[in-house]
């Protein structure tokens, strides 16, 4: 009796609802689901953490040390609707509710961190493009630029914010050259590998039709390393948030999430939750500033990938809108 090999051996084809679903995990919706499950999954850590951790009180004795294990105490880990609570309730007597201080504390803090992000991005592709061009460039400058990262930024906030009141006479503006600080390492060096990585046929090819240096430049190096760019801009893009908050804790100005973190610390004990709620909008501010420069690169970079059926829905959509934004114009 002759048997069948496996490999001709009839599979049932997968279902609509599967190759979509698929289709659905493999694009841009397959990140916000995952990101979705891992925020749920934290969150029911925290809260299984404290009720756990209720229940328990762990003490090490090391000599004449106590230290207690019991680190789910409210004044260490509040509970997520204490920190909720937090948020709908004014900080303050006959006061707004503290979520719209800290909404109007974040878009301070993120309009210089814009402003620094912007500086920096600038100077990282200049020196990428100096650099690109010049080995000699490269080589006498890039162990300086190298050496800038290793300068403690909460060392140079200080100096450079006292350097600022007293040549433009105002701490602000010294700010956005801290975020800019911290900015142009990484756009500098994904930029100048983007810039150097380019095949060597087209190169030779570009070479044979005499282009010029600056026709290279922008017609093959260029596009090459807007993938490598947009690399470093989503780096980027939180820390500047970060910086920023560095920034104005030695200014004293208490506009931004700098001077929220510092007030709500000092009253700690007595209400944790407020210090919780401040950390939160923080990060999502740094998320914000991130999925903006990744929606930016999804509309700049699309040409560098195969569209899915997310890609082709948001495409519809756009124009869409564009038909029925002047019909409501008129």
């Amino acid at each position: 009796m002759s048997t069948v090999p496996d490999s001709q051996l009839s599979t049932p084809a997968p279902s609509k609802f599967r190759l979509a679903f698929q289709e659905f995990l493999d694009g841009s919706g397959g990140t916000v689901l995952y990101f979705v499950v891992i925020v749920l999954c934290l969150m029911g850590g925290w809260e299984g953490a404290k009720w756990l951790g209720q229940e328990t009180d762990y003490r090490l004795e090391l000599g004449s040390v106590k230290i207690s294990l019991n680190i789910t105490r409210d004044l260490n880990m509040p509970h997520l609707k204490d920190i909720a609570e937090a948020l709908s309730k004014p900080s303050q007597r006959q006061g707004p509710p503290l979520i719209e201080i800290l909404v109007e504390k974040a878009s301070y803090t993120l309009r210089l961190a814009i402003i620094g992000f912007t500086i920096g991005t600038i100077i990282g592709l200049a020196l990428a493009i100096l650099f690109a061009h010049s080995r000699l460039l490269e080589r006498g400058l890039m162990p300086y630029v190298v050496a800038s990262q290793t300068v403690p930024i909460l060392a140079l906030a200080p100096m450079v914010i006292i350097w600022s009141e007293n040549l433009f006479g105002s701490r602000e503006i010294g700010m956005p050259m801290i975020t800019a600080y911290l900015a142009f390492f990484p756009v500098t060096i994904y930029t100048l590998r983007g810039l150097s990585d380019v095949p060597p046929t087209a190169l030779e090819l570009m070479k044979s039709y005499a282009a010029t240096r600056r026709e290279i430049l922008w017609k093959l190096r260029f596009p090459n390393a807007v993938p490598y760019i947009f690399t470093a801009l989503k780096i980027t893009a939180p820390a500047s948030v970060v910086g920023t908050i560095i920034a104005e804790l030695p200014t004293g100005i208490q506009d931004g999430l700098g001077g929220a973190i510092i007030n709500f610390a000092q009253y700690y004990v007595s209400g944790p939750s407020r210090l919780w709620a401040t950390n939160f909008v923080t990060a999502m501010a740094g998320i914000l500033f991130f999925v903006t420069v990744a929606v930016t690169e999804w509309l700049v970079v699309r040409w560098k990938r195969p569209s899915n059926r997310l890609d082709r829905w948001i495409d519809t959509f756009l124009k869409n809108l564009g038909r029925v934004v002047p019909l409501l114009r008129d």
